[in-house]
């Protein structure tokens, strides 16, 4: 397998999270961020953050002495989306594909990562379906193709993170093989104070 970039997207809003800054807010010891960094890692060869540029400073603190290459991709505009921070964080990427993950997954599988990479050879996008939704901000494109996905949803106001999926070749990959190939935890998000005080408790 050619070299693949990790993509952490980063730019939202902590709104559910009070004010503080939810990308580094610590859990049992290790900053949420850095925590997605190191299983993300794994799996890829470079790691892009894509984040608005207030957030870059505490960001690169967490990443000290995390070992990948890391660069990344600010919003040019703030606030735009999911959308948005797919692409710029894509058009920051120098690979072919891109594992792209939300920057809120404590719990991410590296070996499901890989997974979803093997999955995507051959088409533009491999997407896990857990559940009853489609999960986004946990998958594997190509880049390119996904690009210019991005960009046509974007001329629509404040378009869905499915929505440049819908136009791409993909892959689905249920729930059924994804347990066979890792754990369904790699999609548990980190959105409110509730769910920190669990992640703090399972990782302790």
């Amino acid at each position: 397998m050619t070299e693949t970039s990790g993509v952490i997207v980063a730019g939202g809003r902590s709104i559910r999270m009070g004010e503080r800054e939810k990308t580094v807010v610590d859990v049992a010891g290790t900053p949420l961020i850095r925590r997605v960094a190191d299983r993300l890692a794994v799996a890829t060869d470079v790691v892009v953050v894509n984040c608005r540029d207030e957030q870059r400073e505490a960001i690169a603190e967490a990443f000290d002495a995390l070992d990948v290459e890391t660069r990344f991709a600010l919003d040019p505009v703030p606030d735009r989306g999911p959308v948005a921070g797919i692409l710029t964080g894509l058009e920051a990427a120098a690979t072919e594909y891109a594992v792209v993950v939300a920057a809120d997954m404590p719990f991410l599988d590296p070996g499901l990562l890989a997974y979803l990479t093997e999955r995507a050879v051959g088409h533009e996008v491999a997407i896990p379906r857990p559940g009853e939704w489609f999960e986004p901000l946990h998958a594997v494109y190509k880049t390119e193709p996904t690009v210019e996905a991005c960009k046509r949803a974007l001329q629509h106001e404040n378009p869905q993170p499915i929505e440049p999926i819908s136009t791409l070749d993909r892959v689905v990959v249920s729930r059924e093989e994804l347990l066979e190939h890792g754990s369904l935890d790699s999609f548990e998000s980190i959105d409110t104070l509730d769910d920190l005080a669990w992640a703090r408790e399972q990782l302790s």
